[in-house]
């Protein structure tokens, strides 16, 4: 594993060489900045889609009694979101995702769009890496993994400014960042060793 500053130049060149789409995964624990990173990415040839938008919706997660674990690897459609991994590494035709959206805690169906033309997708989540099926299958089919590993404690603080901006208190924060967030972290920073690449600092 090495440390480098981000930069997919290497990714757009190979696919301008031979035709055939990459896909970049970023990958790290809520908070981590992933989203900020990957956002930084985006441009006419990079398209952005995040592994949220595969949540499932807040009244199945009612239904099946996960609700307060929002966020763990059982609340996604993960075999949904390898099924799009696979489809956009084609390029024959546009692919549409849904998107998740904070104001409203779900995810919106159809939002963002994958045109022929994007030569890389960077897509990126919590559990791009993890070991176990149906997650499994997901690394197989990203071109490069980068891991970002900020310093935990600006990644406590940023996950819990980051809940306050959506409607909770500081305590429910608090409480959310320790409590399921800060479990799901371990399970993600466990995966740390399957990335080509971790972002420190």
């Amino acid at each position: 594993m090495r440390v480098v500053e981000a930069d997919i130049a290497h990714l757009l060149d190979a696919a301008r060489t031979d035709g055939r789409r990459r896909v970049l995964g970023i990958v790290g624990g809520p908070g981590a900045g992933k989203s900020t990173l990957a956002a930084s990415l985006a441009g006419p040839e990079v398209a952005v889609v995040g592994m949220d938008g595969w949540h499932l919706a807040n009244s199945v997660l009612d239904r099946l009694g996960r609700r307060d674990r929002k966020g763990a690897p059982d609340t996604f459609d993960a075999a949904g979101y390898v099924a799009f991994l696979d489809r956009v590494r084609s390029r024959a035709a546009t692919v549409w995702a849904p998107e998740f959206r904070r104001e409203v805690e779900e995810p919106i169906a159809g939002a963002l769009e994958v045109p022929p033309e994007a030569l890389v997708v960077v897509t990126e989540g919590n559990y791009l890496l993890l070991d176990e099926p149906p997650w499994d299958g997901i690394r197989a089919l990203l071109d490069e993994a980068w891991f970002v590993a900020p310093d935990e404690d600006v990644r406590r603080d940023r996950l819990i400014a980051r809940h306050e901006r959506h409607g909770r208190s500081h305590a429910e924060a608090v409480a959310r960042a320790d409590g399921s967030d800060g479990a799901n972290a371990r399970v993600i920073a466990a995966t740390a060793y399957r990335a080509d690449v971790v972002l420190s600092g």
